[in-house]
């Protein structure tokens, strides 16, 4: 990045006017959003964050976290973002990465201002065809 760049990102969050700050919830989100719109994604958080956000969506009036299996450390002027992903079987988990962490800086740079440092992605696992246990409406009484 040039120094031009960095200066321009970073008089967008500290102005003569004033100063902006992201908190850390915010790039979570956005990181959690932008992981899950790259097709081969199926779900992000490991094992016991999927129980929990599935528990969590039978509750009537409870919302998914959009940062479940997204932890994220922001500074000034920086970020860095750790995924915990399930892919889809069948994707080449390489690729998906490349593309995850490609929406994931775009997405928190143009949003925030914030420059990524980094994004570690780790696939905890894959999802396979059929592995969807029926919603309670559709089990056999």
């Amino acid at each position: 990045m040039t120094a031009t760049a960095e200066k321009t990102e970073t008089a967008a969050l500290v102005t003569k006017q004033g100063t902006t700050t992201i908190a850390d919830t915010v790039v979570q989100k956005i990181a959690g959003l932008a992981a899950r719109e790259v097709s081969g994604v199926h779900d992000l958080g490991g094992g016991a964050a999927r129980a929990f956000g599935a528990l969590r969506d039978r509750i009537p009036g409870a919302s998914a976290s959009a940062g479940q299996g997204v932890s994220v450390e922001v500074g000034e002027k920086q970020a860095a973002v750790d995924l915990q992903l399930l892919v889809e079987y069948g994707v080449a988990i390489a690729d998906l990465a490349r593309s995850v962490r490609r929406n994931v800086i775009t997405s928190i740079e143009q949003m925030t201002g914030l420059q990524v440092v980094e994004v570690n992605i780790n696939v905890s696992d894959v999802h396979l065809p059929g592995d969807e246990e029926p919603a309670p409406s559709d089990r056999v009484r």
